[in-house]
């Protein structure tokens, strides 16, 4: 029999205050217990018609989404088991981009059937056998599962058509608008060597109109209004400081004593003169526009505005990093005249107004760019934001197909299929393996499950006709969420496609999360930091 230490003799080891909770009823099961409970928050947001969470954060600013990272994020979980959960669906964020929500639903259904495995009297480390040995043979499955390939990554209508599904399950209903919207996107800043960065879609939220009334725009839009009177550039080449645009000023202070109208007109003539002479030299090489990392001064702009220059001004030195590598500028630190490979150049620079928000905007004519924007509108900020989330998965979705173009059926086909076959590996294997591994397939079943609850559709139905078809060998076959009652379609024919990479590592990381909670079967949390509490005195009189 292992020895183990008495309650009463680590008490006394550690300070008063200290909790500590170990076997199955009190740390095992209470793990399980609020990891299920926290997965269950998300479950219904799952598919196109998962329902939106209020969140409200610690700043009191409100989140309506349907966006499970979003939504964990702002949560703050504090329990360390179900932040074991977090940790896996912020990897799979990191990873992925996409598939956050699969991971929680997972995690969570593993969860549960682990909590039937251990009532029935199996030990925790012979249920995370089991799991191991069942998540090994679902990743040799999914390869075969295979049923499409995003090859051509420069047909905006293929890219569009493989998205769709990402987006139908944030924004369904306007799937087929953003989707093409982000194939622009996303075409336009992919690179002829294969290299993809995500930060260069950029989105910009204008609030007013609809989302039918939102365009890409090949180049960078700045929701600021240009400084000058001039409004508009045509063959832009652009200079980039990320200094003020002022004339030098010394660190000592003096006093000056003027007696005539004539002293003081001549005072700062110096200072204007050499202003002057900057950016006349400036403007001598070409350049006819001007971005400023600090602040315009009066002066400066009088004389841009008089060798018609244009000025912006940015607050964000990372605006001015994407601004620099969007026109293939060098930020200069100093006001000097630039040489030729330091000057920037873009297409068309307007300053306009898109509703009532004035905007400049950077437009390039080639084909390919090193940074794009979708101009989203919207009726709410709320509207905006979740929009913003969508094209968020959707660029990251485009990422995975340049890393990894293949595709498995989606619409819960794959998940049942993997179910499918480890229930038949698990009757092969002797051992008490064998529970865990037909349980570990059961925990696939909650995403048709979820899919069905979403739509109000009986769930049971559901997977015993999936099932039915899926022993029949029709692998692609997945729940038609349009159609009447628990219908199902092929989904590689309805064109509803999953990433095979978001897929992969979502399986794993909800895999090794729920694994590693089973595993532990001590919580020993130490005294909480700071003093006691201030004693609460309602009687108090301030006078």
């Amino acid at each position: 029999m292992a020895m183990s230490i008495p309650r009463t003799v680590l008490q006394s080891m550690m300070k008063e205050g200290a909790k500590h909770y170990s076997g199955l009823d009190e740390a095992v099961y209470r793990n399980l217990e609020a990891c299920k409970q926290f997965t269950d928050i998300t479950r219904s947001s799952y598919g196109p018609n998962g329902m939106n969470k209020m969140v409200i954060n610690h700043l009191e600013k409100l989140f309506v989404t349907n966006d499970a990272a979003t939504v964990i994020k702002e949560l703050e979980v504090q329990h360390p088991a179900a932040k074991m959960i977090v940790m896996a669906a912020n990897m799979q964020e990191q990873e992925a981009g996409d598939g956050t929500n699969f991971v929680l639903i997972f995690a969570g259904a593993l969860l549960r059937e682990a909590e039937k495995l251990l009532r029935m009297g199996l030990s925790p480390s012979e249920v995370v056998d089991g799991f191991d040995i069942a998540l090994k043979r679902a990743l040799e499955i999914l390869p075969d599962l295979v049923c499409a390939n995003a090859k051509n990554l420069r047909d905006p209508s293929e890219v569009a058509k493989f998205i769709k599904p990402t987006i139908a399950s944030k924004q369904y209903g306007n799937e087929d608008f953003l989707s093409e919207l982000i194939a622009k996107a996303c075409i336009s800043i992919y690179r002829q060597d294969g290299s993809f960065n995500v930060d260069s879609v950029r989105v910009s939220k204008i609030l007013g109109s609809g989302m039918h009334a939102s365009e890409v725009v090949r180049g960078m839009v700045f929701q600021r209004e240009a400084e000058g009177d001039i409004r508009k550039v045509e063959n832009a080449k652009i200079a980039v400081f990320s200094c003020a645009l002022d004339s030098a000023t010394t660190d000592t202070k003096g006093t000056v004593l003027i007696k005539a109208a004539e002293e003081l007109m001549n005072f700062s003539k110096g200072e204007e003169d050499l202003l002057e002479a900057q950016i006349r030299g400036v403007a001598e090489t070409g350049v006819n526009m001007i971005v400023s990392g600090g602040k315009v001064a009066d002066m400066a702009l009088h004389f841009c505005n008089k060798y018609k220059i244009m000025v912006l001004r940015l607050n964000s030195k990372f605006d001015l990093r994407r601004l620099s590598r969007a026109v293939q500028a060098i930020i200069l630190p100093k006001i000097t005249v630039p040489t030729a490979e330091e000057i920037g150049h873009c297409d068309h620079v307007t300053a306009a107004e898109i509703g009532e928000a004035p905007v400049t905007i950077f437009r390039q004519e080639r084909e390919e760019t090193a940074v794009s924007t979708i101009v989203v509108r919207g009726a709410t900020q709320n509207i905006l934001d979740d929009i913003e989330r969508s094209i968020d998965d959707g660029v990251n979705t485009f990422k995975a197909f340049t890393r990894d173009a293949r595709l498995l059926p989606g619409a819960a086909a794959t998940e049942i299929e993997i179910a499918h076959q480890l229930q038949k590996y698990s009757q092969t294997l002797p051992g008490l393996e064998q529970y865990s591994v037909r349980k570990y397939a059961e925990a696939f079943e909650a995403f048709p499950k979820a899919l069905a609850e979403n739509s109000g559709t009986k769930a049971t139905e559901l997977i015993s006709n999936l099932y039915a078809a899926h022993n029949a060998g029709e692998k692609t076959i997945g729940f038609n969420i349009e159609g009447e009652g628990a219908s199902t379609l092929d989904a590689a024919e309805a064109g509803i496609l999953d990433s095979y990479l978001v897929k992969y590592w979502a399986i794993k990381y909800a895999s090794n999360a729920a694994m590693t909670v089973l595993k532990v079967d001590q919580i020993i949390m130490a005294k909480a930091a700071g003093g006691p509490k201030p004693k609460e005195n309602k009687n108090w009189d301030e006078d």
